[in-house]
């Protein structure tokens, strides 16, 4: 290693060395907060509540007339304990069977054997005293039981109701003879005639129609049955072609009446509505193809809306939605989501959805932006915390459970769904258990390496020799 590698590499080791023996000698300080001394213990000082660095060895008062804490005599752990090795306080795999320094001259910290009670909790669980769980800030809270819900928040714009709507094409060609309804947004009503149109075709079945019916009253006296039964049967056929070509009733009694032909039938509107569109003019020729008119009603609209992937498990057929438009102020419009579309929009990755809402009054018109504000159902009563005391590490999610004053075991969780800041825990938890929602990322990083230590532990257990330096050893990297 060169000299100005060293000279970049040594700040930055002995930086985090200080702080990492600062935590270690915090998180090793006997209980002075909220844990009953032993009797015997005596008090060495004391200490400033909000600055730890600050100590007296009388009792004294801080500037905001808070009592400085005591610090108590620890028992002589290795009165009571048997030290195992010794390990590099930069790097929990690194250990020594005899006390030794690292490249920075710290002590290797002892480890200890703990006690059965300590060997029954879970690999990785911190034991922190009550000053230091103050210092940092540690809160906690107990999961409950609780139905979670949602509301979902999204953009939506108004359309026709598709099963309300009319586009009328003419069966036949022809031209259109004259307009009755010519100007869009009129209202219109079932029944309503909206224009006149001649059509050869119309007039060559009208008269194939008046042969038929003259042939039926010529032959209705034959004696031969199969006469008179073709007769009909033509008559018959050549009433139902007017009617799949669209001819009117009134029209079909009026020829039955007069005997005369048509030049012009009229077309009447299947359903009432506005008229949204009016394709052709009077003297137009027309085809099948030819759009005359689009009738809409919009008594009932449909408004479409996209929300995104992690909103799905939330919203299902039928949950009530409120909309506001920003032209229409102050009127909250009442409705309910009627489908949720089985695909994805390869763009946006959102799902698109359909909402229903009466409009009576007409106020609210196609192409029309408006705000939808989707009330979900409550979910079914789950175990619940809050989503501030889950660790994610991508692999895993994890939570550190109360076990005991000072001590917080790290536990796998299975997370459901999220809302409002809280999050429904689907294996690993149960309802009364005190999880940590403040301090947990420390205490995260001192479990990674109790968890280091006791793989270490294990691996000495079980003969396998873990990596070790000896005292030369580390004389001789620190000479290097």
């Amino acid at each position: 290693m060169s000299n100005k590698t060293l000279l970049i590499v040594v700040p930055v080791i002995m930086t985090l060395g200080l702080i990492t023996g600062y935590w270690l000698a915090t998180t090793q300080q006997p209980s002075a907060l909220g844990v009953t001394q032993d009797s015997s213990s005596h008090i060495l000082f004391y200490r400033n509540p909000m600055n730890a660095e600050i100590t007296s060895p009388v009792p004294a008062k801080d500037d905001m007339g808070m009592d400085y804490i005591p610090v108590y005599a620890e028992p002589d752990k290795s009165e009571t304990t048997k030290i195992l090795f010794y390990r590099n306080p930069m790097n929990a795999e690194i250990t020594s069977p005899i006390p030794a320094k690292d490249d920075m001259g710290m002590d290797y910290l002892p480890v200890y054997a703990e006690s059965d009670q300590a060997n029954s909790l879970a690999v990785g669980t911190v034991k922190i005293d009550g000053v230091t769980t103050q210092n940092i800030g540690v809160r906690t809270t107990k999961a409950i039981e609780f139905a979670m819900s949602h509301t979902v928040r999204a953009v939506g714009r108004v359309a026709y109701d598709e099963e309300r709507m009319v586009r009328l094409h003419p069966k036949t060609e022809g031209w259109i003879e004259e307009l009755y309804v010519d100007k869009t947004g009129q209202w219109v009503k079932q029944d309503t005639q909206l224009l006149s149109i001649y059509s050869p075709q119309l007039v060559a079945s009208q008269e194939e129609y008046l042969l038929a019916l003259k042939n039926v009253k010529a032959l209705e006296k034959s004696p031969i049955e199969t006469i008179r039964y073709g007769a009909e049967a033509l008559l018959s056929s050549s009433r139902e072609r007017l009617k799949l070509l669209d001819f009117p009733v009134h029209q079909m009694m009026e020829l039955d009446k007069t005997h005369k032909v048509k030049k012009s039938i009229h077309i009447h509107s299947s359903k009432e509505g506005i008229v949204m569109n009016i394709g052709a003019r009077e003297g137009q020729f027309v085809t099948p193809k030819t759009e005359i008119y689009m009738i809409a009603d919009l008594r009932k609209v449909w408004v479409y809306a996209n929300i995104y992937e992690y909103e799905l498990p939330w919203v299902k057929e039928g949950d009530s939605v409120d909309m506001q438009l920003v032209g229409i102020p102050g009127r909250i419009f009442k409705g309910h989501l009627a489908y949720i579309y089985p695909y994805a929009e390869a763009k946006t990755r959102t799902i698109k959805v359909r909402v229903v809402f009466d409009n009576p009054e007409l106020l609210l018109k196609p192409n029309m932006f408006a705000d939808l504000t989707i009330h979900a159902n409550p979910q079914a009563k789950t175990v619940v915390i809050p989503s501030e005391a889950v660790v994610r590490s991508g692999s895993r999610n994890q939570v550190f459970v109360v076990r005991d004053k000072g001590k917080f075991e790290p536990r796998i969780v299975t997370l459901g769904l999220e809302s409002n800041g809280k999050i429904a825990i689907l294996e690993g938890l149960n309802v009364g258990e005190e999880v940590v929602t403040s301090g947990q990322f420390l205490i995260d990083s001192e479990s990674k390496l109790r968890e280091a230590t006791a793989k270490m532990l294990e691996l000495m257990s079980s003969n396998k020799k873990p990596t070790t330096e000896s005292t030369d050893t580390v004389e001789a990297s620190a000479d290097d």
